[in-house]
């Protein structure tokens, strides 16, 4: 668009000429990328883009467009540009603070809250929260549930505040480095460690790589020492449930059934990749 009159450019025009500027850029999905972008520039949701992808954009909404469309160029995260991202039942406001809640996590709270499913005021301990996705969807899905959410970082545990009183839940935010040790007492510990070491980061796509904090990012001794400290606040029977690497499903099991937790199980994201990782505390 740029270099343009933007004066006169349709809805449906600015899709496809995002579409084409992504795609050179080397973004995965250029179409939806672009159609989220006008979307936001327009005030229209995807659906309606393509009831009104004649309809003409004004100046204001042109321009803020092409800002989008040359931060999205840059590799920057689209939920970044957007400012928000949605979580199972949750719309959570996120930025280069934390990290981009994905589908994989989505898994990880599933099995959580089938785990907790009978407890009727389960104590739940998130390690790691960022945004606060994992901790504020326990407490969405499971009322009773008394979450306490930790995290080294003050800058994510303002914005995981943000979230919760934005969407109305309470959960027990605390600033605290896991490699200090945990306390309390829980039924179910729960975290997405940082699991990429120093040597891939430098492999993954630029979204992570040069936009997404590598305090949250790197750090593969972070599930081993969760996996000890988890023992020491678990009640007995109560379970620690990890997201993990894609090719570390195997490896993270094995360290829990090393480490003396029982009836330890992995579960398959929707790509079919081992992706969460539990195991139960008896001791």
């Amino acid at each position: 668009m740029r270099g343009r009159d933007a004066e006169g450019v349709t809805v449906g025009t600015a899709v496809d000429t995002g579409e084409k500027l992504l795609r050179d850029a080397g973004i995965a999905t250029p179409r939806v990328d672009a159609e989220w972008l006008v979307g936001a520039a327009a005030g229209l949701s995807r659906s309606e883009l393509h009831a009104k992808d004649d309809r003409t954009l004004t100046d204001d909404e042109a321009r803020s467009y092409e800002r989008s469309l040359d931060r999205r160029r840059a590799r920057e995260p689209l939920a970044y540009i957007l400012g928000e991202w949605g979580f199972r039942r949750l719309t959570l406001k996120v930025d280069a603070r934390v990290l981009v809640p994905r589908p994989e996590t989505e898994v990880v709270v599933e099995r959580c809250l089938e785990l907790i499913r009978d407890l009727a005021e389960p104590g739940v301990l998130d390690v790691g929260t960022g945004s606060g996705a994992i901790a504020l969807a326990i407490a969405d899905e499971h009322p009773g549930a008394r979450v306490t959410a930790i995290d080294v970082s003050p800058d994510a545990l303002a914005l995981a505040g943000e979230n919760a009183s934005t969407s109305g839940l309470t959960v027990t935010f605390v600033q605290h480095d896991v490699m200090e040790g945990l306390e309390g007492t829980y039924d179910l510990v729960v975290s997405n460690p940082p699991y990429v070491t120093a040597e891939e980061i430098e492999t993954l796509e630029p979204e992570v790589r040069d936009w997404e904090p590598r305090i949250a990012t790197v750090g593969a001794e972070h599930t081993a020492t969760i996996a000890e400290e988890a023992a020491r606040v678990l009640v007995p029977g109560g379970h620690l449930v990890l997201e993990v690497a894609d090719s570390s499903g195997e490896e993270v099991a094995g360290l829990l059934a090393g480490r003396g937790y029982e009836d330890v199980r992995a579960s398959s994201d929707l790509a079919g990749r081992d992706r969460v990782v539990e195991g139960r505390w008896t001791r």
